[in-house]
């Protein structure tokens, strides 16, 4: 069962790891919209849904920032962790909503889901919503979607895109992070823009 990774700090430990990885990258090249150099402006965030006694630096989103006089444009730097302003951990909403979409947990409906992650009823029924009437018609997911196979339907999302990595993947945790991986790659357009 993939909730048990919530609870072990190594999966955050390789998602932060990731992530900087990711800042480093960008943060080497120039800005998208000028051409000047970027400076870290990073900033806690608070999640919800993890281990009780993360480091602090687990929860730091990167974030850039032009240095250019005049430009001073902020660059925003796609996350594992994060899943853009939502409150908990991108990883906490995969595995819920995967949870509540398995046709072997049919019996799991919204009420059990609050109750074993103690999240609001209807904080989980937006996060349904979002992925059944929003995401999949997002510019994000178009802009990935041509990169996993054609049989992956979209009303299935996100529990057969986790189980499409689970089925590459030797562990849970790695299919997990690989998915986590793979949807940062959406919002990760700014460099594109430049290179064209």
């Amino acid at each position: 069962m993939l909730s048990k990774l919530l609870k072990k700090k190594s999966l955050f430990c390789i998602l932060y790891k990731i992530d900087k990885k990711i800042a480093e990258q960008y943060q080497a090249k120039p800005c998208p919209h000028c051409g000047g150099p970027l400076h870290y402006a990073n900033y806690l965030r608070k999640p919800r849904g993890g281990p009780d006694d993360i480091p602090e630096e687990y929860l730091l989103k990167f974030s850039l920032c032009c240095g250019a006089e005049g430009c001073r444009c902020r660059v925003k730097v796609p996350s594992c962790r994060f899943n853009g302003r939502k409150v908990y951990w991108h990883a906490f909403i995969l595995i819920i909503i995967s949870e509540r979409q398995q046709p072997k947990h049919s019996d799991i409906n919204i009420f059990k889901l609050s109750k074993m992650f103690n999240v609001s009823r209807n904080t989980i029924t937006r996060w349904l919503h979002y992925y059944k009437e929003e995401f999949p018609f997002s510019r994000e997911w178009k802009r990935i979607r041509g990169q996993v196979i054609a049989s992956l339907k979209n009303d299935e999302l996100p529990s057969n895109l986790i189980n499409y990595f689970l089925n590459l993947k030797a562990s849970g945790q790695e299919a997990l992070v690989s998915c986590l991986k793979f949807l940062s790659r959406g919002s990760d357009f700014y460099w594109k823009i430049r290179e064209e």
